[in-house]
């Protein structure tokens, strides 16, 4: 059974300390080499022991913090299994009336467009010549 975070962190900091002190008093100033061994491996390990805490702190933290998804709970842990059955049957009455709905009010289908144009009914511009003589016309009255 894991140690709860609360403990680990004391334990990492307890660790950390032993570690600092063995070696800054007792392992470098005489030299000991297994004693500045045990020092580091204590600190080292108090730091781990540290980090493991606040990790686990870190997890179980509830409170929301705008911007920061690793805060958050994920997407789908928010309901209940009652409440998330609730909501997919929900869900799928109101897929089933849209789908009702979509079949019944079927709109009807366009006409196909003919593959050639209708003939041309319109009589052809005039010539640039005709409306010139008929703006110069127009323009001596």
């Amino acid at each position: 059974m894991p140690f709860p975070r609360g403990m680990l962190l004391c334990l990492g900091i307890l660790l950390m300390t032993a570690g600092g002190v063995t070696v800054l008093c007792v392992g470098l100033p005489y030299g000991s080499v297994p004693l500045f061994g045990l020092g580091v491996f204590l600190g080292l390990g108090g730091i781990s022991l540290l980090v493991g805490g606040l990790c686990m702190a870190m997890k179980n933290l509830q409170v929301a913090v705008p911007g920061h998804f690793l805060l958050h709970p994920r997407t789908g842990t928010r309901f209940s299994p009652q409440q998330a059955q609730a909501i997919q049957r929900r869900l799928d009455r109101i897929r089933r009336e849209i789908s009702t709905d979509s079949v019944s009010q079927r709109p009807a289908p366009e006409p196909s467009i003919p593959s050639t144009p209708p003939p041309w009914t319109m009589e052809p511009p005039p010539s640039y010549d005709t409306v010139m003589k008929s703006q110069e016309h127009s323009e001596q009255l």
